[in-house]
């Protein structure tokens, strides 16, 4: 895995810089960076700070989304999301690590490492969604033990005091799910760049062309650490402390148990015609249709035009015309366990901070002989 990585920075870069992907006026490098001002460290510190109280979230959910251009707001660590702007101007803070944690479905034959070697923010490191994995697992991404977490981001420099940005090269999509993960490990101290590297773009800010020799080290370093923990190899001391939340991720025992019970109301993030057994699925083997009880919020839902987070009023909105009741537990799935998390995102935007991600999702659900299936009429 970590020599075919190496492999994987080098090859086939030629082809993605002639991508329209990666238009050619928006490939600029960062020297100036480093000679403007950054914000004060009185603005920084509350993203590394205690979490404020939940009373405050709504009211800092709006002034966000509405204010989201200003550099010098302060931006608590419970918003889970950070704008391009507050990002610029925090990027040379020695307490923000940047990671690029972009990830594509197998159909778009996108390559996230390559085209992380081709255009990236200044500075951010590679994180390898399907690498730091439960390699015990034949479910595609699944949630590594707090062991191999521990390992694999401690490869990456990160340390527990570091407050975490996460972006991928959609919007919102995959980094999410890294958000997500840091959480049920622990780490409060992480947010998403809204829009990710599109509105870095779009904002005018520059992005390197090519990554350091010392940044390609680190995503080989951190899927070597993954691979020794799991053939049971010892990996040098830590620098990041993992904590299993439990309480943010279930498990397919829990979503059976959930299907009488019903003490959680539970969102499929997939699409509509998946939900409904009209579409196909896009893995072999897994049925169509979805979990009984559960209702469909696409993903998208969550997303403006710009894939930016909504406003925490129209979050609100987009629940309850669903028939969401905010005042009861939820839990999210999607197909493998990434866009469950841009619910998760958007739920903890207006206060739920509490929202399980059925990690196996729809991928193990549907390929199980057991489990119940409904679909549309």
């Amino acid at each position: 895995m970590a020599s075919s990585l190496l492999t994987r920075a080098f090859s086939g870069i030629r082809s993605i810089r002639a991508s329209s992907c990666f238009p050619k006026d928006s490939r600029r490098y960062s020297s100036h960076l480093r000679s403007r001002g950054t914000c004060d460290r009185a603005k920084f510190s509350s993203l590394i700070s205690p979490v404020s109280p939940l009373v405050r979230r709504a009211s800092m959910a709006s002034s966000t989304a509405t204010d989201s251009t200003s550099s010098t707001q302060v931006i608590s660590h419970t918003e889970p999301v950070v704008s391009a702007d507050w990002l610029h101007a925090n990027l040379r803070q020695p307490n923000v690590k940047v990671l690029d944690a972009s990830w594509y479905m197998p159909d778009e034959q996108r390559n996230p490492f390559q085209e992380y070697q081709v255009a990236h923010i200044p500075g951010a490191l590679f994180f390898d969604v399907d690498g730091i994995s439960d390699r015990t697992s034949n479910l595609p991404h699944m949630l590594p033990s707090e062991e191999a977490f521990a390992a694999a981001v401690s490869s990456l420099g990160i340390e527990n005091k570091d407050g975490v940005v996460v972006y991928d090269g959609k919007g919102i999509f995959s980094a999410a799910r890294v958000w997500w993960m840091f959480r049920v490990f622990g780490h409060e101290k992480v947010c998403v760049l809204d829009g990710g590297l599109p509105q870095w773009r779009a904002s005018g800010y520059d992005v390197e062309s090519s990554a350091s020799g010392d940044a390609v080290l680190k995503a080989s370093a951190a899927s070597e650490a993954i691979e020794k923990i799991y053939s049971g190899q010892s990996v040098s001391p830590t620098t990041f402390d993992a904590k299993l939340q439990p309480h943010l991720i279930w498990t397919l025992e829990q979503v059976k148990q959930n299907v009488d019970a019903q003490t959680h109301q539970h969102i499929d993030a997939r699409s509509k015609a998946r939900f409904d057994g009209a579409a196909p699925e896009p893995r072999k083997g897994v049925r169509s249709g979805h979990v009984p009880g559960s209702k469909c919020i696409p993903f998208g839902q969550m997303l403006d035009g710009s894939q930016m987070l909504l406003p925490s009023s129209e979050l609100v909105k987009r629940f309850e015309q669903e028939g969401i009741s905010l005042d009861r537990p939820i839990v999210t799935s999607c197909g493998t366990g990434v866009t469950a998390c841009i619910i998760a995102l958007g739920l903890h935007r207006i206060g739920k901070t509490d929202v399980p991600v059925y990690d196996g999702s729809w991928t193990e659900w549907g390929a199980q002989s057991d489990t119940p299936v409904d679909a549309a009429a």
